[in-house]
């Protein structure tokens, strides 16, 4: 992959920041990268419950609030509409929890990813409509539903919309025209006309704020609102919402509750991914439990993952928590073979002078297409649309996109070759004829505006360092800026000439890189890489030769020298600590004397 790295040259006051906040130079540094001005340093330093916007501004959340609690009042059945994704489940368990515990009787439906694809549709509406329920409430999806909402209320049915994804619009002459479905009441945050400052909150966050305004309302006590926090926590974090704002106070909060959640499932999937001892971070959501969710919808039905978020019994959610784990391995093993063959097609002569991959990926499961299409993204630094050919002719697509390229809006400009679609600006999803897709293909490319530079991926670097600057005190330190994620990155480092005393490799399948460095000042410090093993052994021996690469791996005297980007974290070891540093990417350079 191509990388440009960029150092932030943000300025400040660092001093005197420092002095007034009481916390280091360098974290304030890190803070002022963010884009974070000294009016926010208290809300991001300390941010709490206090901060959240009030709920009732968001465009018609009082009107469906009243609406249910009218319902529930009654004891009326209300059908939840729910997508298949981890935000999906879990907005659909904040409905679940929120409308039981006001008296009402939720039942929950969701489409099948492979046959029915996303989001409510007309065989869901006629099941709730001939079983006599009258109420839908749809979560994580609808405000792309126009047809179907009109259908559901040409039934006399009443329809409550919560979703956070773009409005559907079609250009007249330059001037977008928003299609809203004709619901009784829509609360998404991104309708134009609707005040709620904060626009980045997910599926889960929407119901959580619709939710816990009931539970005011009701004066229901906090501590059966922390379930719901935990839920749109983790949504938050599934999602790769930006953890910026409410996002990131929902996150942090929600975090330290899933630490010691009262919910039985979530104790579970814990247990079963070993984390019954560690201190739950974004990381661990975003890598463990949201796949494990995620897994469900995507290789069977999202059933086993309700089914575990509503079981009660400990024993049958570990039972349940292991079936969600088998998934997702199996899940695992499916992306890393189609991954590969999506490179292989991707960066094949066919393809090299496309600035957008469009392709049909034979024998590919279409709930991973997704994720396909994200690997290659990052590989190739292009957006990149991943097909599945589906029954009667059809293909279903994901995509993902780089920085500089809003996929929903180009999408949105060939809306006549789509049976549907829906999404944002870095992914989207597509439903169209098999005979669409290269015409698809054809038009995002000849509409492309990108240039050579933007398939540059950036790295952005928050301060060059020696390895003396890396303590356990400043690795506390940087833990204020947690949780970490989209939006608000890891902090970053880099050093631009490091030694290799030495190379050792670990792991299963030698994916761990262990080294040994010493800076410009003689400083030793070790650092750690995963997955770069291959690729790092490769370039050492193209520079600097076989010779030079064998002496790095043996510890012997060598001339090798590096640049380095990197995280530090603290490494504990038979009761013995030390600062590690976790490489993310590297740069071999010119020749320096041994060591």
């Amino acid at each position: 992959m191509n990388e440009e790295w960029i150092l932030h040259n943000k300025q400040a006051d660092f001093s005197g920041l420092s002095a007034k906040y009481n916390i280091p130079p360098l974290l304030v540094k890190l803070m002022v990268n963010r884009g974070i001005g000294e009016e926010d340093f208290d809300a991001y330093l300390g941010g709490g419950f206090k901060d959240l916007q009030d709920a009732s501004v968001m465009k018609d959340l009082v009107s469906a609030a009243d609406m249910l609690m009218e319902l529930a009042d009654r004891g009326d059945y209300i059908a939840i509409v729910s997508d298949y994704d981890c935000d999906g489940v879990f907005s659909g368990m904040i409905l679940y929890t929120g409308l039981k515990m006001i008296g009402a009787n939720p039942v929950i439906y969701t489409p099948d990813r492979v046959t029915e694809g996303y989001g409510i549709n007309r065989r869901i509406i006629d099941e709730i409509y001939n079983r006599g329920i009258n109420y839908i409430i749809t979560c994580d999806n609808g405000i792309a539903a126009y047809d179907e909402i009109e259908y559901a209320k040409s039934l006399s049915m009443k329809v409550i919309i919560t979703d956070h994804h773009e409005i559907p619009y079609s250009d007249d002459c330059g001037e977008r025209r928003y299609r809203i479905p004709a619901a009784d009441a829509v609360c998404n945050p991104k309708q134009e006309d609707c005040a709620y400052p904060f626009k980045g909150l997910c599926g889960g966050g929407v119901a959580y704020k619709l939710i816990g305004y009931i539970y005011d309302i009701r004066g229901i006590p906090l501590s059966e609102k922390n379930i719901l926090l935990e839920y749109a926590a983790i949504a938050t974090v599934a999602d790769i919402m930006e953890l910026t704002g409410e996002n990131r106070i929902i996150v942090r909060e929600g975090l330290k509750l899933i630490g010691k959640s009262s919910s039985v499932g979530i104790r579970a999937i814990k247990t079963v991914n070993g984390l019954d001892e560690r201190v739950i971070g974004a990381y661990h959501i975003g890598f463990v439990i949201g796949p494990c969710f995620n897994a469900a919808g995507r290789i069977e039905t999202a059933k086993t993952a309700f089914d575990l978020l509503m079981c009660e019994d400990d024993a049958e959610a570990v039972n349940l928590a292991y079936k969600l784990k088998d998934l997702n391995d199996e899940r695992k093993s499916m992306t890393e073979a189609a991954a590969e063959r999506g490179l292989l097609t991707a960066s094949s002569p066919e393809y090299e002078s496309d600035k957008v991959i469009v392709m049909i990926l034979e024998d590919c499961h279409e709930s991973i297409a997704g994720i396909v299409a994200g690997r290659i993204k990052d590989r190739l630094c292009k957006p990149v649309i991943v097909f599945t050919e589906v029954e009667d002719g059809m293909c279903k697509g994901s995509g993902r996109s780089i920085q500089n390229y809003n996929m929903y809006d180009e999408l949105s400009n060939h809306a006549c070759l789509y049976e549907r679609y829906g999404g944002h600006a870095m992914a989207a999803g597509i439903t169209l004829k098999k005979e669409n897709v290269s015409e698809l293909r054809i038009r995002l490319n000849e509409c492309c505006m990108l240039t050579a530079k933007d398939f540059v991926s950036k790295i952005y670097v928050d301060a060059e360092v020696l390895f003396r600057h890396m303590t356990e005190n400043i690795v506390k330190a940087l833990g204020m800026l947690e949780p970490c994620g989209n939006g608000n990155k890891k902090p970053l480092f880099a050093v631009r000439h490091a030694g290799v005393r030495s190379a050792r490799i670990f792991g299963k399948n030698g994916n761990v890189l262990k080294l040994t460095l010493v800076d410009g000042e003689g400083n030793v410090t070790y650092g750690i890489g995963f997955n770069i093993t291959e690729d790092f052994l490769d370039m050492i021996e193209l520079v600097y030769g076989g010779v030079q690469k064998e002496n790095m791996l043996q510890g012997r005297a060598n001339n090798i020298d590096v640049s380095l980007t990197f995280y530090p974290e603290v490494n504990e070891y038979n009761g013995r600590k030390n600062v590690q540093l976790v490489i993310q990417n590297f740069k071999v350079i010119g020749r320096r004397p041994p060591r």
